[in-house]
C-alpha cells in the first residue's frame, strides 16, 4: 500500500444476485467492466447478506452491524441519524465523502411503512466517546426534503456524506436529485414515463416494461454522469465515493438499445417451482399451494404474498413471462456494467486508478422466477447471495475466494484499509488479510436475519460452506439444505431423521450467533462465537 491513504469507490446495485455477472459464471450476461475488476482483484464467491431486504441490509453495509443491533429491522424503519457509519469515520479522518445515487437509509414517505413510532435507546462508544449505534429512532419524518430545486435534497452531512446527489424510486419513476435533473433535461418528460407511455411490446408480465425514456435520461446514466463529474472536480485529498445504482430492481425495464439486447427466447429457464416433495415448512406451503386453490382477497390479489413481491398475480406467470423478465433484467445489468466502465474511465483519466480501491457489491438478490418466484426476502441463495469484488493496491489479482463472507465485513475492511480503528460494536470482520491472499478463511458461518412483515416469516439463517439452516419464529419447522449436493436448494432435509444430529449441531451454532448479536445490542463486547466444527464447515 502506498503511504498516501487510498481513495475508495464503492459501487452498489439494487437487487442483483451474484450469479448474474460474467465473472460469477453466468452463461449469457456480458459484463466486461465488472469482470475486469474481478480479473484484476479478488471476488468472494459466497458473500451473503445480513438481511435479504433493502433498508436493513443497506444499514448493515454502512455500520457493520446486524439489523437487530442497528435497529433497521425491516423496510420502513430509517437508520437513526445518530448511528455512526464507516463514512462518518472516513470523514473524521479527512476524506472527501460523496454519495451519488440511491441511499434508502430513510423512508421515501413521511410515515413509516409498518406500525407506530417506537423510539428506543441503545448505545456503544468508540475511542473518543462517539456513539457507534443509534441513541434514538425518529420514525415520523424522512430526511429527504421537498424544497426548491437549488436546495440540497438531504440535510448534510448525511450519514457521513458531505456531498449527496440522490436517486429515489426505481425504473423510470425515479425522484430526488435525479428527478430534478430529468426535468431540466426534458421538461416534457412525463410523456415518456410509466407503463402507460411504454413502447409497444407483446410482454404479458405486468412487471416487464419497455420504457420510452431514452438511455441518456435514464437513472443509471444520471448516476454515472454525476459520479464522473464529481471525480473530475475532486481535489487532492483522499476520497470515498459511493456510486449506488437503483437498478436492476423491479419493475424490469431498460432503455433502448439495452431492452432489446437479449432475446427472451434465448434466456435460460428459471429453476422449477418447489413441490410438496421439497420438504417445505407450512409457511411456504401457504405461498406455493394455497395460492393454487384460487384464494383471493377482495382486491383480487393473492391471499398470501411473498416478501418483496409486488401486488400482481405472479402465480400465473408462464416460462415465457419469466424469460421476458430475465431479458430485461439482463439489459439492466448490462447497462450498469457499461456505466461502471464509464466511471472507471473517468478515474483513469484523472490518473487515480492506482491510488483507488474499487469495490462492487449489491444489497440483495432476486429470484427471477427461480422456485416460481421473483422478489426478495426468502432464504434461498437467489436472494441471499450477492457479488462482492475488490480491486486495488495491496489486493491480490485474479482470485476467487470460496469461504463465506457477509455484508457486515465491508465496513470494517474499508476502515482497516484506510488505517482507521474500528468502532466498538462492529460485528463484521476485516477482509484485509484475505484480500492480500492469506490462506486463512475470513469466517466459517454467516448469520442472516429477516424481521420484515410482508408475511409471517420472521427468520434466522445460518450459512456455512456446506450447509444452510433456516429457523422460523413460533416453533415453525425450518429448512436445511446441502449447499454442495443441492446447490439449487430444491430439497429441504429438515425432516429427514438421518440429518437430525446435524440439524441440532447447526441449530446450536445458530443460537450462539444470535446470542452474540444480542450481546452487541446490549452494549457488551463479546468474543466471536466458537468456530463451526471442521465436519460442519467444509464439504466432505
Amino acid at each position: 500500500m502506498n503511504e498516501r491513504r487510498p481513495n475508495f469507490i464503492l459501487f452498489v446495485t439494487d437487487q442483483q444476485r451474484a450469479d448474474h455477472l460474467g465473472c460469477y459464471g453466468h452463461p449469457v450476461l456480458k459484463t466486461p467492466a465488472i469482470d475486469g475488476l474481478a480479473r484484476r482483484g479478488v471476488a468472494f464467491d459466497s458473500c451473503h447478506v445480513a438481511s435479504p431486504v433493502c433498508m436493513p441490509n443497506r444499514a448493515s453495509l454502512m455500520t457493520g452491524r446486524m439489523p437487530s443491533v442497528h435497529g433497521v429491522r425491516m423496510n420502513g424503519i430509517p437508520l437513526s441519524t445518530d448511528a455512526v457509519t464507516f463514512v462518518d469515520l472516513l470523514r473524521d479522518a479527512g476524506y472527501l465523502t460523496a454519495l451519488i445515487g440511491k441511499s434508502h437509509l430513510q423512508n421515501f414517505t413521511a410515515q413509516p411503512a409498518y406500525g407506530e413510532p417506537r423510539p428506543e435507546r441503545t448505545g456503544f462508544h468508540r475511542a473518543g466517546g462517539r456513539l457507534a449505534e443509534a441513541s434514538r429512532h425518529d420514525y415520523r419524518a424522512p430526511a429527504y426534503r421537498q424544497e426548491a430545486p437549488s436546495s440540497p435534497s438531504v440535510a448534510l452531512p448525511f450519514y457521513g456524506f458531505d456531498h449527496v446527489e440522490l436517486v429515489t424510486g426505481h425504473g423510470d419513476a425515479c425522484g430526488g436529485d435525479s428527478g430534478r435533473w430529468l426535468s431540466e433535461r426534458e421538461p416534457d418528460a412525463d410523456r415518456l414515463l410509466g407503463p402507460e407511455n411504454q413502447l409497444p411490446h407483446d410482454y404479458a408480465c405486468p412487471q416487464a416494461v419497455r420504457t420510452a425514456l431514452p438511455e441518456a435520461l435514464y437513472s443509471t446514466s444520471y448516476v454515472a454522469e454525476r459520479a464522473g463529474s464529481w471525480l473530475e472536480a475532486a481535489g487532492s485529498e483522499p476520497f470515498f465515493l459511493m456510486v449506488s445504482f437503483p437498478d436492476p430492481h423491479y419493475p424490469f425495464m431498460a432503455p433502448e438499445p439495452w431492452a432489446s439486447l437479449h432475446d427472451p427466447a434465448d434466456m435460460p429457464p428459471p429453476l422449477p417451482p418447489l413441490t410438496e416433495a421439497s420438504g417445505l415448512p407450512p409457511l411456504h406451503e401457504q405461498v406455493y399451494f394455497r395460492r393454487e386453490g384460487g384464494v383471493r382477497r377482495a382486491d383480487g390479489r393473492p391471499a398470501d404474498r411473498v416478501i418483496g413481491v409486488p401486488p400482481h398475480d405472479w402465480s400465473r406467470f408462464s416460462l415465457a413471462d419469466w424469460q421476458q423478465v430475465r431479458a430485461l433484467y439482463y439489459g439492466m445489468v448490462a447497462l450498469i456494467d457499461h456505466n461502471v466502465g464509464r466511471i472507471l474511465d473517468a478515474l483513469e483519466a484523472r490518473g487515480l486508478a492506482d491510488d483507488t480501491i474499487v469495490v462492487f457489491a449489491s444489497d440483495h438478490g432476486d429470484h427471477l422466477g427461480d422456485h416460481g418466484l421473483y422478489g426478495k426476502g426468502l432464504p434461498w441463495d437467489a436472494a441471499l447471495r450477492v457479488p462482492l469484488i475488490w480491486r486495488g493496491a495491496g489486493i491480490a489479482r485474479g482470485q476467487h475466494r470460496q469461504e463465506v463472507a457477509s455484508t457486515l465485513d465491508v465496513a470494517p475492511t474499508l476502515l482497516d484499509l484506510a488505517g482507521i480503528a474500528l468502532p466498538e460494536g462492529t460485528q463484521g470482520h476485516s477482509m484485509r488479510a484475505q484480500l492480500a491472499g492469506a490462506d486463512d478463511p475470513l469466517r466459517d458461518a454467516v448469520l442472516t436475519e429477516n424481521d420484515d412483515d410482508f408475511v409471517p416469516m420472521k427468520m434466522r439463517v445460518l450459512t456455512t460452506a456446506r450447509w444452510k439452516l433456516v429457523h422460523y419464529m413460533n416453533g415453525q419447522p425450518g429448512e436445511l439444505y446441502d449447499r454442495v449436493n443441492d446447490p439449487a436448494e430444491m430439497t429441504s432435509l429438515w425432516g429427514a431423521a438421518e440429518y437430525a444430529p446435524l440439524r441440532a449441531s447447526l441449530t446450536a451454532r445458530l443460537l450462539d450467533e444470535v446470542i452474540c448479536s444480542q450481546e452487541m445490542r446490549n452494549g457488551r463486547r463479546q468474543s466471536p462465537a466458537p468456530p463451526v466444527p471442521h465436519w460442519l464447515a467444509r464439504p466432505s
